[in-house]
């Protein structure tokens, strides 16, 4: 069997020593990073408008944080941690800038920023108006897009061979 096939399903969940080793063993580090990006976008995504919701509807503990009765938009920390990503690829050492956590908080701070993004295409809250759309839009589709090239690097790999 070629390092490019897969092993045949067993039907048992891999244990977490082997998902670390083929990880490491199939993704280059580039890979890997591109793909713990995607994971952290995609999770805090999701996430965020499991909360979004959860906070319009008032129901479970989450509530929006205001600073002196100004609402504090979640695109702000999004914009922080990406601040913090950028300072590392500027300043950090090499092994600093490929710690998976560097490539989480990238994918998470973008989700943050896109889910928020038609706010800040038109400067106005529209984020649960017809207009707010256009985040969600974004949002799935970046998912999509993300999920569409992992599927195919077996082929991209092939071709560039």
């Amino acid at each position: 069997m070629t390092s490019d096939q897969a092993a045949p399903a067993t039907g048992r969940v891999p244990r977490i020593d082997e998902l670390r080793a083929a990880f490491h063993e199939q993704l280059g580090p580039s890979e890997r990073a591109v793909l713990m990006s995607w994971l952290g976008f995609t999770t805090t995504f999701a996430a965020v408008r499991a909360m979004t919701y959860s906070i319009r509807a008032q129901k479970g503990p989450f509530r929006n944080l205001s600073l002196g009765g100004e609402h504090l938009h979640h695109y702000l920390w999004g914009i922080a941690m990406l601040a913090g990503v950028g300072a590392v690829a500027v300043r950090g050492d090499d092994r600093s800038r490929r710690h998976p956590v560097v490539a989480l908080t990238y994918g998470a701070g973008l989700a943050l920023i896109i889910d928020e993004f038609a706010l800040l295409l038109d400067l106005k809250d529209v984020y649960w108006a017809r207009q707010g759309r256009v985040s969600v839009d974004l949002g799935i589709g970046a998912v999509a897009v993300g999920g569409t090239g992992f599927a195919a690097l077996p082929v991209l790999r092939r071709l560039v061979r």
